[in-house]
């Protein structure tokens, strides 16, 4: 056990080392380095999903779910159309094609198939969006706020419920879905969003003390809501990992949950306050 487990951390630290740093760079780039690392990233997530979805349902062929997914991506980018002309269009080719399947219920082969459609794309859509056309040119700066907090969330939020949880508070945060999940854990996750993001702004003028605060607060209280997500879908389907494409990671969704659910909270702030 030991030794899988020395394996298993290894791993995670060499895609780290290789992962982050190229992440980075494609975030500083931006423009079609940017938007090539988005496409990569949710088409193996619709493609992981579409297996949980398989794991209950009979949603339709994985390639018209990369094929719409790479539409939608390629909108996203290029913006010829509106998004929800696009969906339209999608979900009325989706219901015809259904009427073709003979296997399983249409409504939890299309219910099954939409919702990680959706999610992933929507939530890709929103990181393109934030990176592309916030406001006062502040996509650059937002996108890394973003990264940092949630990695410094994920990082307190470990240390902090293995050292300190259930000794202060002794009912778990959510333990139907993830029984681990301590509320110590939680608040020294929200404690290091908060501090990353007053960190962070203190080396980017630009970026007022306000904006960054409360993103680092909004960050630190969803971050967990994200990863809850994704564990329901996989206990839903019976699965420990969405797939093992990333070693010691697992799939993109478990990697990116976080990033999927905080990104359009993040990108409505930027738009919208």
């Amino acid at each position: 056990m030991g030794k899988l487990l020395s394996v298993n951390l290894l791993q995670r630290v060499v895609v780290a080392l290789v992962g982050i740093p190229l992440l980075l760079w494609a975030i500083w780039v931006g423009g079609l380095v940017f938007f090539a690392l988005v496409l990569v990233l949710a088409l193996f997530a619709v493609s992981e999903f579409h297996h949980l979805a398989a794991q209950k349902a009979h949603p339709p062929q994985l390639w018209a779910g990369l094929l719409i997914t790479l539409l939608f991506q390629l909108n996203g980018y290029w913006h010829y159309a509106e998004a929800w002309e696009l969906l339209l269009v999608v979900v009325l080719l989706l219901m015809v094609m259904e009427l073709f399947v003979k296997e399983g219920s249409p409504l939890l082969n299309l219910g099954s198939f939409l919702t990680g459609l959706l999610y992933v794309n929507l939530s890709f859509f929103s990181l393109l969006r934030l990176r592309f056309d916030a406001p006062d040119n502040q996509g650059q700066v937002m996108v890394f706020l973003l990264f940092f907090c949630v990695w410094a969330a994920d990082i307190f939020a470990y240390f902090g419920g293995s050292m300190l949880g259930g000794k202060f508070i002794h009912r778990r945060l959510f333990a139907r879905l993830s029984p681990n999940k301590t509320w110590e854990g939680f608040l020294a996750g929200l404690f290091g969003s908060t501090f990353m993001a007053i960190l962070y702004s203190n080396g980017v003028p630009q970026l007022s003390f306000t904006t960054a605060m409360a993103t680092g607060m909004l960050i630190g209280i969803a971050s967990p809501v994200g990863d809850l997500v994704e564990s329901m879908f996989k206990r839903d389907a019976g699965v420990k990992d969405s797939s093992s494409l990333i070693p010691g990671h697992g799939g993109v969704l478990d990697r990116f949950d976080t990033i999927l659910f905080v990104a359009p909270l993040i990108y409505f702030m930027a738009f919208y306050h």
